[in-house]
C-alpha cells in the first residue's frame, strides 16, 4: 500500500511538471499574439505554481503546513482554469488546444481538491 501511495505521487510530480512544460510551449505559441502577453503571463505564473507548491510541501514543517501548500496548489489550479477559459473566448484559434489543456487542469484540480479533502479530514 504504501509503495502505491509513493509511485503515486512520484508520478503525479511528473504529471505537474509535463503540465507545466506544456503550458510554457502553450504560451510561447499564444504570445505571438501581443493581445494575448498579458493573460500568458498570467498563465504561466497559474500554472507551473501548482506543481511548485506540491513539490514544496514536502519539504513542510508541520501537516498544517503541507495543508497550506496544497490549498495554494489547488487556488493556482483554479486561477489556470480561468485564464484558459479566457484565452478561450478571446481567441477561438486557439479552442482545440486550450480545451485539451483544461481537461489536464480539471483532472489536477480534482486530484488536489481530494487531497485537501483528505488531509483536512485527519486533522
Amino acid at each position: 500500500m504504501q509503495n502505491e501511495k509513493e509511485e503515486f505521487k512520484k508520478n503525479f510530480i511528473k504529471r505537474l511538471v509535463s503540465f507545466s512544460v506544456c503550458i510554457l510551449h502553450f504560451c510561447e505559441n499564444a504570445r505571438k499574439e501581443k493581445v494575448l502577453w498579458s493573460i500568458t503571463d498570467q498563465l504561466a505564473r497559474s500554472a507551473t505554481s501548482i506543481g511548485a507548491n506540491v513539490v514544496e510541501a514536502k519539504s513542510s514543517s508541520s501537516k498544517r503546513d503541507y495543508l497550506r501548500f496544497f490549498e495554494i496548489a489547488l487556488k493556482s489550479a483554479n486561477e489556470t482554469k480561468y485564464w484558459l477559459i479566457v484565452l478561450k473566448e478571446t481567441y477561438p484559434l486557439l479552442q482545440i488546444d486550450v480545451d485539451n489543456i483544461l481537461r489536464e487542469a480539471e483532472e489536477i484540480s480534482k486530484i488536489i481538491g481530494a487531497s485537501v479533502l483528505t488531509l483536512k479530514d485527519k486533522r
